[in-house]
C-alpha cells in the first residue's frame, strides 16, 4: 500500500531542525594466533580506509540528497581511520514521500561538511590481550538541517559494513517556523527507526527499541540472529579445530557480543 503524502510545511524561512543520525556497527572475530590477529587488523585497515570511508560517505551524501563542500580525511598509525564532510541541501523537487517512513535504497553492487549540516565516520580496530577476540567498531553520524533526512540512508550504511551488531540513535533537535509563526519541533511523523529498514535487515537482526516520543528521541540495538562459527574465525577454518576447541571460540564470541549488545559487563551464565 503506497504511503500516504505527507502535507508539506510553509515555512517562514529555511527549516531549522536538525536531523542527527547517530549509530555504531561492530564486527567481531577470533584469531587463534598473534600472526593472524596482525593480517586481521591489516584486512580491516585496508577494507575500511579512509579513501574507501570517502566513498561510503558521498554516496551517503547522494542518498539524502547534499551537496559536499568539504572532505578532511586521515589514515592513523598504527590503525584505524577518519573521515569528515560538510555537506550542503541539494535543490528538491516536490516529493511528499521523502519523510514518510519507509526504507532508504539499498546498496548497488570520511569526514564531509556541509553547508550546516556534517557526515563524519571513525573507525576503532581493537582487540582482547589474551582470548583472541578482535573488535572492530565504526562510529558513524549524519547530522542535516533542512528537508534532507538522514534516515534514508541507514540501509546502505548497514550493507557496507561488516555489521553483527548495530545501535542506532536518531534524535530532531530545535525548531522552524511557518509562515503564521507557529513553531514545529518535528516536520515528518516516525514511530520506530525500524521502519526504515528494509526487509532482510529485519529479518536477520534481533531488534529492541527504546524510544522517547515526547522528546524526539528513537533508539533501536540490533544483533545477528543466527550465530555460525565459521563466520567468526579469520584465516582458520573451524574443521581444522577440535570440538572441545570450538565450543570454547563460540562461548567466547557469544559473549563479547552480548556485552557488546547490553552495553554492559555480563555475568557467567546470563549472556543470550
Amino acid at each position: 500500500m503506497t504511503p500516504k503524502p505527507v502535507p508539506k510545511l510553509q515555512l517562514q524561512g529555511f527549516n531549522n531542525l536538525t536531523k542527527t543520525l547517530s549509530f555504531n556497527i561492530y564486527d567481531v572475530r577470533h584469531t587463534s594466533t598473534l600472526e593472524q590477529q596482525e593480517r586481521y587488523i591489516a584486512y580491516i585497515d585496508d577494507t575500511y580506509n579512509a579513501e574507501r570511508l570517502t566513498q561510503i560517505l558521498s554516496t551517503v551524501s547522494r542518498i539524502i540528497g547534499a551537496n559536499i563542500l568539504n572532505i578532511a580525511r586521515q589514515d592513523y598509525d598504527p590503525k584505524g581511520a577518519s573521515v569528515t564532510m560538510l555537506i550542503s541541501e541539494e535543490p528538491i523537487e516536490s516529493d511528499p514521500l521523502s519523510n514518510i517512513e519507509s526504507p532508504g535504497p539499498l546498496p548497488e553492487a570520511v569526514v564531509c561538511h556541509l553547508d550546516k549540516s556534517h557526515i563524519t565516520v571513525h573507525t576503532y580496530p581493537e582487540n582482547h590481550p589474551d582470548n583472541g577476540i578482535n573488535t572492530f567498531r565504526a562510529d558513524i553520524d549524519v547530522s542535516t538541517c533542512g528537508r534532507i533526512s538522514p534516515l534514508k540512508a541507514l540501509n546502505y550504511l548497514i550493507h557496507s559494513f561488516e555489521s553483527d551488531i548495530v545501535t542506532i540513535d536518531y534524535r530532531v533537535r530545535g525548531f522552524t517556523r511557518d509562515v503564521t509563526g507557529k513553531k514545529h519541533f518535528i516536520d515528518h511523523p516516525i514511530t520506530s527507526i525500524q521502519n526504515y529498514l528494509s526487509r532482510d535487515t529485519r529479518e536477520r537482526y534481533q531488534m529492541i527499541d527504546v524510544n522517547v516520543h515526547q522528546e524526539h528521541i528513537f533508539h533501536t540495538k540490533m544483533i545477528l540472529k543466527d550465530f555460525e562459527l565459521s563466520n567468526y574465525l579469520f584465516s582458520v577454518d573451524k574443521q581444522d579445530m577440535p570440538p572441545r576447541e570450538q565450543a570454547e571460540i563460540e562461548r567466547r564470541l557469544r559473549r563479547e557480543m552480548a556485552e557488546i549488545f547490553h552495553g554492559e559487563n555480563l555475568r557467567k551464565g546470563l549472556w543470550i
